[in-house]
């Protein structure tokens, strides 16, 4: 009688591989959970910016140019606090907006490199602006964004996305 000889796949696993075709499963949708949350946390903070008539004022307690000030000499870059402080409101309004667009376009799947580039530069501008001062370093929530934005950036939204649906349309194409 013939003996069934196991063979080892791709990922070491003999036999079926059904704990390959899981793990395949799994590596495929890793980056949809994050997407999730940044996509949710970035249009929530737009809008939450952008209903808040205090934040978006040049002066006044929780104002932006208020906070602008107060992180200037602290901050990794003050010549970029000082270009933000020519305009607070302005730059207030482009943060929102920013944040909107980002939010949606990564929760969305829309442009998702693009999207998660721009989460990953307004993280990063806010992380050498405000968070710069913050000791140790780990307290500061936006190294952390930035560092979330990067595998987006790298894989953007392949599945559940825009983008995969109109991929999918251009190669039956």
């Amino acid at each position: 009688m013939a003996r069934r000889q196991r063979t080892s796949g791709a990922h070491g696993m003999s036999g079926g591989g059904t704990a390959t075709g899981w793990k395949a499963t799994a590596s495929r949708y890793a980056l949809v959970p994050l997407r999730l949350f940044l996509g949710v946390t970035f249009i929530y903070a737009g809008i939450d910016k952008l209903t808040d008539s205090a934040f978006l004022s040049d002066s006044g307690t929780g104002s932006i140019g208020e906070m602008m000030r107060g992180v200037r000499d602290s901050s990794a870059i003050p010549a970029l606090v000082d270009l933000a402080l020519h305009n607070p409101v302005g730059f207030a309004y482009a943060i929102a907006l920013g944040e909107l667009a980002v939010g949606i376009g990564t929760l969305v799947g829309l442009f998702g490199r693009l999207a998660a580039l721009g989460g990953a530069l307004i993280s990063l501008s806010l992380w050498l602006t405000v968070s710069w001062q913050t000791d140790p370093y780990y307290y500061g929530n936006d190294l952390a964004y930035l560092m979330s934005w990067l595998p987006l950036v790298l894989a953007g939204a392949s599945v559940f996305s825009l983008d995969a649906l109109f991929a999918e349309r251009r190669r039956i194409r």
